[in-house]
């Protein structure tokens, strides 16, 4: 950021820097951030605050993220609350950027985003842009920002050349690179493990030492190198259950909610089913992530081992017989017994492994004021959404129903097995950030473990 107004007001002028979309459309700015020219997926976010968690969010690898509210950056960054280990979208996009005034701020955004090597562009008219996307759909793009003239027209053909989203496979780009552990409720301040991130800044901590910082263009300053004892090693958390979380592109919040009750190990989004299994997992979750799930074969693969099922025919379901429990002795859980839940591309995910479709929504959910009505119970939810791809309603195989609907828009949002201990929505529960309405929604997961144990326990026979 200038220094002084007059150098702003110059800046603001010239508007040399540029947004070029691949319907020819271009909307200029003032550069910010890196000055690194790339393409990217432009997408519109209506949230009013917490751009630090949604830039960290892996959820936006490969996207543009054009913020709507009319000034950004005004409580700067701090070390509390990344959701990742890094910065995975591709570009920033907002009108007026603020300098920061907040006591929890460390940094401003514009020097996060350098020292993460993400380019930025404000002075842009998002109002327009907003709209724009509204009518004519997310759109491929260029962002120009580097000091070295650039014509319009080749940014546009540079967008017009880039392969965008569809079709790739930009979870395995984000995951994790090898299992780690997250540390269980016992390494957070409060009993109940809440979910803001400045109670439970032991645990963020310890998550991030997991992960790899040299992944990413530059690792959060508070990700420090400190190592959690695996699971033998702790005192008091044996009886404690065990979820396996793939993770596609997880949130730091995901496994924060999952750990306020359950021991929680993290695996790479490529990790054989027979690896997860062999654990005896008490539960499995599917995580956030970005791009288009039909990307994702081996994914939907796995989870169908997960699920106990045979490779599908049409819209018909069966069971490996080896699934029921027949045994009255206490036994671990086996493919077709475990509970299962996802989140976001998890649950276009569990809906293609059961056989459903997903399609490309015209732009996408992004934001924290999106309305959900949960059909069991009638009531309405305000939830946090970030997903460009839906399961296709007419594409449900009679194995699954509809639990959630989207409002404004009538798209599912929630599905359950008829069957199978099985459940999953398009939202975000754990939030951070955004409402914490559906919050409960962990709840009935750990509960759904606590039968299926029970169950097991008992020689009950899967249906």
């Amino acid at each position: 950021m200038p220094t002084n107004f007059e150098d702003k007001w110059k800046a603001e002028r010239e508007r040399a820097a540029f947004l070029a979309l691949d319907d020819g459309t271009v909307f200029r700015g003032v550069a910010f951030g890196a000055r690194k020219d790339g393409p990217g997926e432009v997408v519109f976010n209506t949230g009013m605050t917490g751009y630090q968690e949604i830039l960290t969010d892996p959820s936006y690898a490969g996207q543009f993220i054009a913020l709507t509210t009319s000034e950004v950056g005004n409580y700067g960054v701090n070390n509390e609350d990344p959701e990742s280990r890094g910065l995975f979208l591709s570009g920033l996009v907002v009108g007026d950027l603020a300098e920061p005034s907040n006591w929890r701020s460390t940094r401003s955004l514009d020097d996060y985003l350098k020292a993460n090597g993400v380019p930025g562009i404000r002075s842009v008219d998002t109002r327009r842009l907003a709209l724009h996307i509204r009518e004519h759909g997310n759109r491929k793009a260029w962002i120009h920002v580097e000091d070295t003239p650039l014509d319009s027209s080749e940014a546009i053909r540079r967008a017009q050349a880039w392969e965008g989203l569809d079709g790739q496979d930009y979870a395995a780009r984000v995951t994790s690179s090898e299992p780690y552990d997250f540390p269980h409720a016992e390494f957070a301040e409060s009993a109940e493990f809440d979910s803001h991130a400045e109670n439970a800044e032991s645990a963020e901590n310890a998550f991030a030492a997991q992960r790899h910082p040299s992944s990413a263009p530059q690792a959060h300053p508070s990700f420090a190198a400190q190592r959690h004892p695996s699971f033998d090693e702790r005192r008091g958390d044996a009886a404690a259950p065990l979820v396996a979380v793939y993770d596609f592109g997880v949130k730091a919040n995901i496994l924060r909610s999952l750990a306020a009750w359950a021991r929680v190990r993290v695996f790479p989004a490529k990790t054989p089913a027979e690896e997860l299994l062999a654990l005896s997992p008490d539960g499995v979750f599917l995580s956030n992530g970005p791009a288009d799930p039909a990307a994702l074969p081996y994914a939907i693969e796995n989870i169908r081992k997960v699920l106990g099922l045979t490779p599908l025919e049409g819209s018909k379901v069966r069971k490996f017989e080896s699934s029921k429990v027949s045994s009255s002795k206490p036994r671990t859980l086996e493919p077709g017994t475990i509970p299962v839940m996802g989140i976001c591309l998890g649950h276009q995910l569990l809906a293609l492994a059961c056989g459903a479709r997903t399609a490309r929504l015209k732009f996408g959910h992004h934001g924290c004021n999106h309305p959900v009505k949960d059909l069991t119970t009638g009531k309405v939810q305000i939830t946090s959404q970030n997903h460009n791809f839906a399961v296709v309603a007419e594409s449900l195989p009679d194995c699954l129903e509809v639990t959630h609907l989207n409002l404004n828009d009538g798209t599912i949002e929630g599905l359950r097995h008829r069957i199978l201990p099985a459940f999953s929505v398009q939202y975000h529960p754990e939030a951070c950030p955004g409402p914490h309405d559906a919050g409960p929604l962990f709840v009935r997961f750990r509960e759904l473990l606590r039968d299926a144990r029970n169950d097991a326990i008992a020689g009950i026979p899967v249906a």
